[in-house]
């Protein structure tokens, strides 16, 4: 059964022109996807925005919008096939806990500065 559907998009262009990125970064980021965006080179700011962009699909499918949990509790991984995939800590995982959250699906692209964002969370 599906628990709720979640879809953002995010121009990458306002990531790359945030004044205090590193700051934004780290306020926003976990240390893995900082260093996934770094290893990205000139590719960094459509990888970051592709992760915030899944970081807000994940709150919109759990029906609670941005606040109810921290972004740093939402990281985007990859596996070796390069596939994301959201790993939860904190109130982000007790929420799809409370929820009866059982699987949680996710689908990025991003092209031309757009970056867009799926996700999928089921019982």
């Amino acid at each position: 059964m599906i628990i709720g559907i979640g879809i953002d998009l995010c121009d990458a262009e306002r990531i790359r022109r945030i004044p205090e990125r590193e700051r934004f970064l780290t306020r926003y980021f976990t240390q893995a996807e900082r260093d996934y965006i770094a290893s990205r080179g000139v590719n960094g700011d459509d990888s970051a925005a592709a992760c915030y962009a899944a970081k807000e699909a994940f709150l919109k499918a759990l029906g609670t919008g941005i606040g109810a949990a921290g972004l740093q509790e939402v990281s985007v991984l990859h596996a070796e096939s390069g596939a994301p995939y959201l790993s939860l800590t904190g109130k982000a995982l007790q929420l799809c806990q409370e929820k009866g959250v059982q699987h949680m699906h996710l689908s990025i692209t991003h092209e031309r500065g757009l970056a867009a964002a799926v996700v999928i969370l089921e019982a």
